[in-house]
C-alpha cells in the first residue's frame, strides 16, 4: 500500500559535525550530533578514520537510537570523524541515503557529509551516468564524490576544489580521507559551517556554535563563502576554491532552523528572534491583550520580545512534548492524528478566558496555525490573535528547504485578510456548525471528528461527493449556500497538501 506523504511545514536542515585530533573522535562526534539533533531526526551516522582505515555506523532514527550500544564505539576507533543528522531535503528517506557516505577506492577512502541542497544535481547526475557513473543513492550528495573521482586535477585538494566549482546550491560539506578532514561552504554562505578548537588541541567543524559548547570547544571563526578548510596533523589552513562569492546567509537559519543559543555569522539567534518580536509588536500591537505566548520552540524568543515591547505578560500557553513517538510510524490515520495532538498542548489554566496573542516564527501553509488556534479555543481562550515574526513566505526556496513551488505557500496565494479568515473564521464558524439537525449519524460523526484535524484530513472525490449529498439532503438549500464556499476552500487547501 502506497503511503501518501504530506508536507506539513518547513523541515529542518541537516546537521554536520567533524573532529580531527581527538583520541575518542567518535564519542565526541556523538555528543556534537546530539546538540544538532534539531536539524534532522530521520537518521544519523558517524564515520571514523584511524589514519589507515575508515569505517562507520549509520541508521534511521535519533542519534541516541542509532548509537544505543557501547560496542558500536568500540568499533569506531580513530582520531578523526565526521557525523551527520538528516532530514531528507533531497532523495527519499531510505537507508541508502543515510549519511555520511563512505566510498572505498583502490587508492583510498572518502567519506562525505552534506548539509543543504544542490540545485543542479539532476543535470550533473545525468551527465555522469552517460559516462558510466553508477549511483548507489538518490541523494544529491553523492554527485560530489563522482565529480572528485572524474576530475583531471593531480592531487585530492585540487580535485575537490574542481568538484565544488561544478556544483550549485546552498551547502556545507565535510569530506574525510584517511589522513585529512576538509570542510567547504557554498559561494554565498547559505549554509553555515563553524570552526572551533578543544582544550587538548582537537579541531571541530560544525553547523552551529551550540555544538562547540557541548564538547568544550572554543570558537575560532566561520568558514566563509567559497572557502575550503584543510585540517591535518600540521594544523589547519583555509583557501578559496572560487572568487565568485557573496554573503547571503539564509534568513531561515535565524527565524527557524538554528538553536537559540547558536551564533550565526556572529549574530546570536535568540537575540535576532527577540528583535524580530519587538519589531512585530511595534508594527502589529494588540493593546487589549492579556497574555503573549509563543509556539514552541522556535517562536519563544520572538514572543518574549513582543511581550516586553508592549508591556504584557509572557506566558507558557503551549507546551511541546519532546518525547512523543514520531507520528509517521503510527499504524492508522486516527492514531497518527492523535500523535500530532500529543506533540502540542494548550495550558488551559493559562489561556482560559484570556485574550491571547500567539506568536509564530513563520507561516508556510497555514494549516499548523489553524490547528494551534483551535487548540487554544478548545482550552477556553476568549480571543486568539496570530502574529508572525518573519516576513511573508511567498516564493520557492531551492537551497535546501523542501518548498519547491509557490502553490505550497499560503502567502503567495492569499492576502493577509484572506489568511486571517482561513486561520480564524473557517475554524470558528465551521467548528460551531449546528450538527443537531443531522439525521445521518455517520455523516454527523465524520464532520465532528475530522473538522478538528483539518490539516490531516485525507478526502477522496467520491467521499467528498457523498458528504456534500448528505449535507444538502439533511440541511437544505440555505445551509448549502452558506457552507459551500467554506467547504470548497477547505478541501482545496487539504488536497494541495
Amino acid at each position: 500500500m502506497e503511503e501518501k506523504i504530506v508536507f506539513k511545514s518547513l523541515n529542518e536542515e541537516c546537521g554536520v559535525f567533524g573532529v580531527f585530533g581527538h583520541h575518542e573522535a567518535a564519542r565526541l562526534t556523538y555528543y556534537g550530533l546530539h546538540s544538532l539533533q534539531h536539524r534532522g531526526q530521520e537518521a544519523a551516522g558517524i564515520v571514523v578514520s584511524d589514519g589507515k582505515r575508515v569505517n562507520g555506523h549509520r541508521g534511521p532514527g535519533l542519534v541516541s537510537e542509532v548509537f544505543n550500544d557501547d560496542r558500536i564505539f568500540n568499533r569506531l576507533e580513530g582520531n578523526s570523524a565526521i557525523g551527520h543528522v538528516r532530514y531528507a531535503t533531497s532523495g527519499s528517506s531510505s537507508g541508502r541515503n543515510i549519511q555520511p557516505f563512505l566510498f572505498q577506492f583502490f587508492d583510498g577512502s572518502i567519506a562525505l557529509a552534506h548539509n543543504g541542497n544542490l540545485i543542479n544535481a539532476r543535470t550533473l547526475k545525468r551527465e555522469l551516468e552517460k559516462h558510466g557513473a553508477i549511483f548507489h543513492s538518490s541523494s544529491d550528495t553523492e554527485v560530489l564524490v563522482h565529480l572528485i573521482r572524474r576530475s583531471k586535477e593531480k592531487d585530492f585538494l585540487s580535485q575537490l576544489k574542481d568538484a565544488l566549482r561544478q556544483v550549485k546550491g546552498g551547502f556545507s560539506f565535510l569530506v574525510q580521507t584517511q589522513t585529512e578532514l576538509y570542510g567547504a561552504v557554498d559561494p554565498f554562505e547559505f549554509r553555515p559551517l563553524i570552526l572551533g578548537k578543544t582544550k587538548n588541541g582537537a579541531y571541530i567543524l560544525a553547523s552551529e556554535t551550540c555544538a562547540l559548547e557541548i564538547v568544550g570547544a572554543e570558537f575560532i571563526r566561520n568558514i566563509r563563502s567559497g572557502e575550503i578548510i584543510i585540517i591535518n596533523k600540521e594544523g589547519y589552513r583555509i583557501e578559496k576554491y572560487t572568487e565568485n562569492t557573496s554573503t547571503a546567509i539564509a534568513a531561515m537559519e535565524y527565524v527557524y532552523f538554528s538553536r537559540p543559543d547558536s551564533d550565526i555569522s556572529g549574530v546570536n539567534v535568540h537575540s535576532a528572534r527577540k528583535r524580530c518580536g519587538r519589531k512585530l509588536a511595534q508594527e502589529a500591537p494588540v493593546e487589549h491583550a492579556d497574555i503573549i505566548i509563543g509556539v514552541p520552540n522556535s517562536s519563544l524568543s520572538a514572543a518574549s520580545g513582543y511581550a516586553e515591547e508592549i508591556g504584557k505578560p509572557y506566558e507558557m500557553g503551549l507546551i511541546k512534548n519532546q518525547y512523543v513517538a514520531r507520528t509517521f510510524i503510527q499504524p492508522t490515520q486516527e492514531l497518527r492524528e492523535q500523535g500530532v495532538r500529543m506533540k502540542l498542548s494548550a495550558v488551559k489554566s493559562v489561556v482560559k478566558d484570556k485574550v491571547v496573542v500567539m506568536i509564530d516564527d513563520s507561516i508556510v501553509r497555514g494549516t499548523t496555525s489553524s490547528r494551534i488556534v483551535q487548540l487554544l479555543k478548545e482550552a477556553g481562550a476568549k480571543e486568539v490573535h496570530v502574529r508572525i515574526a518573519s516576513p511573508e513566505f511567498k516564493f520557492p526556496i531551492f537551497y535546501g528547504i523542501d518548498v519547491s513551488n509557490s502553490s505550497e505557500l499560503i502567502s503567495a496565494n492569499k492576502t493577509v485578510e484572506e489568511i486571517r479568515e482561513y486561520i480564524a473564521e473557517d475554524i470558528d464558524n465551521i467548528m460551531n456548525v449546528d450538527f443537531s439537525g443531522m439525521k445521518n449519524e455517520e455523516t454527523k460523526k465524520w464532520w465532528q471528528k475530522h473538522l478538528r484535524h483539518m490539516d490531516k484530513l485525507d478526502i477522496s472525490p467520491t467521499k467528498e461527493a457523498e458528504i456534500r449529498k448528505d449535507i444538502i439532503k439533511e440541511r437544505g438549500k440555505e445551509f448549502e449556500d452558506n457552507f459551500n464556499k467554506k467547504l470548497n476552500s477547505i478541501i482545496k487547501a487539504i488536497t494541495t497538501l
